[in-house]
């Protein structure tokens, strides 16, 4: 039995949080970097120029990711090439060191930093793997 004094106890519903809507607009080069891990993660990267263009020649690859300081010209030409040949999009990382570090061409220590990174001239995603909000980012860039 309730006493005089207390008021009756009523139950208010509780919103569940929402999914966090991303407050700002990330970068295409943040996306291209989610995007790689998620395609490492779900075995659908191919790295080097061997299995790039294994994979652009048999259109598998959805993307491919070729670095600007690539020094060797005929490495250039043959990926983007394959690439216009076979309609992939291309979009161009501004370090081989940065591409190599995405694509998982490294050790990390403890601390989570990467070390001893490996340059990586280019690289292709034949499986983007979960569908993410960064990739819709890089797909929307891409439609440009």
């Amino acid at each position: 039995m309730a006493e005089e004094g207390d008021a009756p106890k009523v139950e208010t519903p509780v919103e569940a949080p929402a999914a966090p809507e991303p407050t700002a607009e990330m970068s295409v080069m943040d996306a291209l970097k989610e995007v790689l891990k998620k395609a490492r993660v779900h075995d659908g990267l191919k790295r080097g120029l061997h299995e790039v263009a294994k994979a652009l020649d048999r259109r598998a690859a959805r993307l491919c990711c070729l670095a600007q300081d690539c020094d060797e010209p005929q490495y250039v030409r043959l990926v983007q090439g394959l690439c216009e040949a076979n309609e992939i999009p291309l979009i161009m990382v501004e370090k081989g060191e940065l591409l190599g570090e995405w694509a998982g061409l490294c050790k990390i220590d403890a601390e989570g930093k990467p070390r001893k990174v490996v340059s990586c001239s280019c690289a292709c995603v034949t499986d983007y793997g979960e569908d993410t909000h960064a990739l819709g980012v890089l797909l929307d860039y891409l439609k440009k």
